[in-house]
């Protein structure tokens, strides 16, 4: 699996690698074949040639030392002693050669072993002859040193038959085995002159002759059957030599009539060592003109072999590096074209994802029109497969950039969906709400009051769903403020907007306001993170919102005593509400968190949450210091149109009813005392129709207006306000609005500097 996902370039080196690999191991083997041809050189030269000398030399040594120790006479003494020069000159030249340089630098450890063993064992053969010489050794054992010697030569001969053909290895086997047979005969001859010498076959040697006679039988049965489909004219040498004929028979005779413990005359004797002589002689010779013509034919039959092994040498090596080197060359330059394709691609692809794409998606968000042809220019990639796979990318980022075009359309038709279905709920809840005010000043029953109240603060929620399509669309919503408003009071029309506002406190905020053109947004901004802490806290607890001006602004704290959030989640959440992503309808779940983004993003608001020390979720709106006017008297914004005296006017109307206004919304309010005769406001004294205001009892008599009305027995359990006192308080409120709304229509000939949809009068509360 990892080579399956490697880089091409590491591929393509790889099989390189391989091929040259292969190359090294072909080249090798034919080298090494090679290599063993010479080694088979120096072998003959150094080692076969000599032992071939050598072992003739002690085999004639061996049976010169069998006579000798039958008869010693000054004739035997002197023959063994001319040959045992003859023999002492084999094994110096032996020796002089195996211990040669080239022998030692082609030798392998078994044949080093093998030479090391017969130098030994020739070292020793010194020793060997001074104790023939004392007589201290018998015939059988004399026999026995030159035979070891031998055996020694055979195992070396062992060793040298490794060129790498079967059918040659087989045959110089098969001629080691010949040459084997042809020393048994020798220790045949060895043992049989010195018993004729001696004139007497006891039982040790007649056992001896017998176990010769049958290993040397079974020798030659074996080695002629390989002899005769290996080297047919030396198979012929043995089996039709006359003198092998005749020794079988000198043989088949020592053994049914030679036995004689005692000494016998020459002439009582089944064999005379004249009539072993004029057989063992020839035999001995054709033996070993079979043996040594064999290895002549064998050493014509391997020049072939070593031809062929040089033309396998030339082709692996030459020609087979010349085939790896062209490989690599035509490897190189091919990868070198496809990988400038395969790059060519890489980037175009590249530039299509990062480049091309993005700013076909950008410009469609800004309601550009994109010609798909343009921006997706085909490629030209060739025709072979690269050229293919080109060909099937140029349809591809056509059919991406097709598809970013259909898809942004889409997008664009969606959001003018959500636009005009927004504007459209918008307008039909500000004529609601304003026909609700027309049914709220008309009403004068307590409970229907009440009621009105409640549909008026349902049309409110309404209101701010319209205005999060509006904000899903990417539009700006239509309530605006020229004015600063008090921070108190957005905060407060932010909690008008919660459909559980009573479990809402607000601290106090202190003389703060907000920017007019950032008081809409804020407002709505707030009321999504207090809707969202009511929702996700218990009924029983309360949210708390405190404020406080900190470095870089003014920061809102809305904290829940609820479950709270995982470590993960909140990580989510600030992800989600600092990089806001585009809207999604498949992201209905976070519908919230992208509008409070939105809105944040707008003027620079960071929004984020935390743990609270109750166990809660704390959310900090921290705004910035150039939206907030700290110090100051401001007055309440009344809506968009109203200016100079008129806003003057009607804020301090509201201000004188705000109390009111928090008897009303608050969770626990207390008992504000309804006022008397209030107090004329100047500049106010009449309606911009030159109707004069309404004052409460003003046109009662003396005798029946109520000053002090009569305090009543508190019972034990507060039942709440009555009727009576719940109209008194609506009754101020709405003097307080009707004053305030009188002023804002005398102002409301001067141009508006909002958006074309209707405005509010004032933040809800």
């Amino acid at each position: 699996m990892r080579f399956r996902n490697s880089r091409l370039r590491t591929k393509i080196t790889a099989l390189l690698v391989s091929l040259a690999a292969l190359w090294a191991f072909a080249a090798w083997v034919t080298l090494r074949e090679g290599v063993n041809l010479v080694w088979v050189s120096v072998y003959a030269s150094g080692v076969s040639k000599p032992m071939d000398a050598l072992q003739p030399e002690l085999q004639q040594e061996r049976r010169l030392s069998l006579i000798e120790l039958a008869s010693p006479g000054p004739q035997e003494r002197a023959a063994l002693t001319a040959q045992r020069i003859r023999t002492d000159k084999a094994i110096a030249t032996f020796e002089g050669l195996a211990r040669g340089s080239d022998v030692k630098l082609a030798e392998s450890a078994s044949l080093k072993a093998s030479i090391n063993a017969a130098f030994v064992r020739f070292d020793g053969i010194p020793a060997s002859r001074d104790t023939i010489d004392s007589g201290l050794m018998d015939r059988t054992k004399a026999a026995a040193v030159y035979t070891d010697a031998i055996d020694v030569i055979f195992q070396v001969n062992d060793q040298l038959a490794t060129l790498d053909d079967k059918a040659f290895a087989k045959d110089t086997r098969t001629l080691i085995e010949l040459n084997r047979a042809r020393e048994i005969v020798s220790q045949e001859d060895a043992l049989v002159s010195g018993v004729l010498t001696a004139r007497r076959f006891n039982g040790p040697d007649y056992l001896q002759f017998a176990q010769i006679v049958g290993a040397e039988r079974y020798s030659f049965s074996n080695v002629l059957e390989e002899l005769q489909l290996s080297d047919p004219v030396s198979y012929d040498q043995v089996t039709k030599s006359e003198s092998f004929t005749r020794l079988r028979g000198l043989e088949d005779l020592l053994l049914q009539k030679g036995r004689s413990d005692k000494v016998q005359p020459e002439k009582a004797q089944p064999v005379t060592a004249a009539e072993w002589r004029s057989v063992a002689d020839p035999t001995l010779s054709d033996l070993s003109q079979a043996v040594f013509g064999g290895g002549d034919r064998l050493v014509k039959r391997a020049t072939p072999i070593a031809i062929a092994v040089v033309i396998r040498l030339l082709l692996a090596g030459g020609l087979g590096l010349l085939a790896v080197v062209s490989s690599i060359i035509v490897t190189i330059t091919t990868t070198r074209a496809l990988m400038r394709q395969l790059e060519k691609l890489r980037n175009a692809a590249r530039e299509l994802a990062d480049e091309r794409l993005p700013s076909v998606v950008e410009r469609l968000g800004h309601g550009e029109n994109v010609d798909v042809a343009a921006e997706a220019p085909p490629l030209a990639f060739g025709d072979d497969e690269i050229g293919q796979v080109g060909k099937a990318f140029n349809a591809v980022q056509e059919t991406a950039i097709r598809t970013a075009v259909e898809q942004a359309e889409l997008r664009r038709g969606f959001r003018d969906t959500l636009l005009a279905l927004a504007r459209r709920t918008q307008t039909l809840v500000h004529r609601q709400l304003t026909m609700l005010d027309t049914m709220e000043r008309r009403e004068i029953d307590a409970e229907e009051l009440e009621d009105l109240f409640r549909v008026d603060h349902l049309a409110t929620r309404m209101r701010r769903n319209a205005e999060n399509l509006i904000v899903l669309s990417g539009a700006t919503p239509a309530r605006g403020w020229r004015r600063s408003v008090p921070m108190v009071d957005v905060v407060r029309a932010a909690v008008g907007e919660v459909e559980d506002y009573t479990r809402v406190t607000v601290m106090p905020f202190g003389d703060v306001a907000l920017t007019g053109r950032a008081v809409g947004d804020v407002i709505h901004l707030l009321a999504e993170l207090i809707e969202n802490a009511v929702s996700f806290s218990p009924p029983y607890t309360e949210v708390q919102i405190a404020g406080s001006m900190a470095a870089s602004g003014y920061a809102i704290e809305v904290e829940d005593r609820g479950l709270g959030m995982t470590d993960e989640d909140l990580d989510a959440v600030n992800e989600r509400v600092a990089n806001t992503p585009d809207f999604s309808p498949s992201s209905s779940v976070h519908l919230g968190l992208y509008v409070v983004g939105r809105l944040a993003e707008r003027y620079g608001v960071q929004v984020s949450l935390k743990r609270s020390a109750y166990g809660g979720t704390t959310a900090v709106v921290l705004i910035p210091r150039e939206l907030v006017t700290e110090d100051a008297e401001f007055p309440v914004p009344v809506g968009v149109g109203a200016s100079g005296p008129q806003v003057l006017q009607a804020a301090q109307v509201a201000r004188s009813a705000a109390p009111v206004l928090t008897a009303v919304r608050s969770p626990d309010p207390e008992p504000v005392p309804e006022p008397e005769d209030p107090p004329p406001v100047p500049e106010m004294s009449h309606t911009p129709s030159g109707l004069p205001f309404r004052v409460p009892q003003a046109s009662l008599a003396a005798p029946l207006r109520v000053d002090n009305p009569p305090a009543e027995s508190e019972p034990d359990d507060d039942p709440g306000r009555s009727p009576e006192e719940i109209r008194r308080i609506v009754g101020s409120y709405q003097i307080g609005t009707q004053r305030g709304r009188h002023a804002a229509a005398k102002a409301s000939a001067e141009p508006e500097t909002s958006d074309s949809a209707p405005n509010d009068d004032e933040p809800s509360a």
